[in-house]
């Protein structure tokens, strides 16, 4: 398409600027200026901890506001006006800069997001959610916060967004029947549970199709990711866990499914590259030309389905579990997942302990009512603190022994 679109204007923050997501947004931001579409005004970055990439997306897109939460590398950070440093400094960033009507894209690995995600709803802004975490534990405190503030919750993740554009053929979530989130099925779709279980770092992080970070490869090869996702189209599309089902789909072609009532199924389809969605959140509700990869439709030859094999990958049976339980449930689950998924890529557990971590922390822990984030918070720690004396008590390691997760970037 060559007509060009008028442009607008709109201030934007980016957590979470220097992984996959966030790199992959501000190329998407690049792309929407060169062809006259969406001017976004990118006000505000937080990361983690890489100084010299931030400093550089700040020079690149004109920021003066950064927040970085490893207070050692701070002071790396040049050329920028304000940095705020520490665990609390993606708050700190939001309530500095933001203003009613920004949109936020929440980019951030893991429950970190959480807090400035909050502090950004309360400021009236619009959020583009990727970080699956917050919903997952926090989603009673997030969605009706959303509704309270009249903002607009927009999803990134490839497979919400299908569901989300998918919707629009429908006039009403009653008409819908079920959900159908597709997925790789990852590096160890054929492998046999055996395997499975004592397979490397390197091993899990090879994925067929996505090019992510270290912890969401690792949760796609544990097929964890996927019972992520689950219990976050619970929370994004309002529906009961059985109402949202899975399905191996090895080309990641379909990103999800809608069956209504009637019989009808709708799906999205696009080749796997999640500038597609991230662009589709961020000049919603109207669409612009692309900069990803389009369908080559004369060489489509098939697409292969087949059916979650639950004794190879026991993570799906827990998102229902947390679904059902409710309350902190969904913080102790993805507290004990993370700091399961970081003991492996450190080399103190098999990979097949991660999942049986994560079962033994709702086992063990009691889940009680989330009525403020001290709740969630509360839990948070109760399941990170659970996992690390599991870990220190297990004696064995990996079978081969292969890169820490201290020299994995991503």
């Amino acid at each position: 398409m060559d007509q060009k679109i008028s442009a607008k204007s709109r201030r934007l923050i980016l957590l979470g600027s220097s992984g996959s997501i966030g790199t992959n947004t501000l190329s998407v931001i690049e792309h929407l200026r060169r062809i006259g579409s969406v001017n976004f005004d990118v006000v505000g970055l937080a990361v983690g901890s890489n100084a010299s990439l931030v400093s550089e997306q700040a020079r690149a897109f004109d920021v003066s506001h950064i927040a970085i939460a490893d207070t050692t590398r701070s002071e790396e950070i040049i050329g920028v006006q304000h940095v705020f440093a520490g665990e609390e400094s993606a708050v700190q960033l939001i309530n500095a800069v933001a203003r009613e009507g920004d949109l936020v894209v929440g980019a951030m690995v893991g429950s970190a997001g959480v807090p400035a995600t909050l502090a950004a709803i309360e400021k009236g802004c619009d959020i583009a959610l990727a970080n699956k975490e917050t919903l997952v534990a926090a989603g009673a405190l997030v969605i009706p916060k959303i509704r309270k503030k009249g903002v607009t919750l927009l999803p990134i993740d490839s497979e919400h967004s299908a569901i989300f554009q998918c919707l629009f053929a429908g006039r009403s979530l009653d008409e819908v029947r079920r959900l159908v989130i597709t997925a790789s099925g990852g590096p160890f779709r054929t492998w046999s549970k055996k395997d499975i279980e004592n397979a490397t770092p390197v091993q899990a992080l090879d994925h067929p199709i996505w090019n992510m970070g270290p912890k969401v490869t690792i949760d796609s090869a544990s097929l964890m990711n996927k019972a992520l996702e689950v219990i976050e189209a619970h929370w994004l599309f309002g529906l009961p866990a059985e109402k949202i089902k899975t399905i191996i789909h090895p080309q990641s072609i379909i990103h999800s499914f809608v069956e209504f009532v009637d019989g009808s199924v709708i799906s999205q389809l696009g080749p796997p590259d999640m500038r597609t969605p991230i662009q589709y959140a961020l000049t919603w509700p109207d669409r612009a030309p692309g900069c990803s990869e389009v369908m080559d439709w004369e060489n489509l030859r098939q697409m292969d389905f087949e059916p979650v094999d639950h004794e190879k990958f026991g993570s799906l049976k827990l998102a229902y579990r947390v679904i059902e339980a409710g309350g902190t449930a969904g913080a102790i689950f993805n507290a004990a997942n993370e700091e399961a998924v970081r003991a492996f890529l450190d080399l103190k557990i098999p990979f097949g302990r991660i999942t049986r971590l994560v079962e033994e922390a709702l086992d063990a822990l009691k889940i009680k009512q989330v009525c403020c984030m001290e709740d969630v918070l509360t839990a948070d720690q109760a399941a990170r603190d659970f996992v690390t004396q599991r870990v220190g008590d297990h004696e064995g390691k990996p079978s081969v022994a292969t890169t820490p997760a201290s020299s994995v970037s991503g």
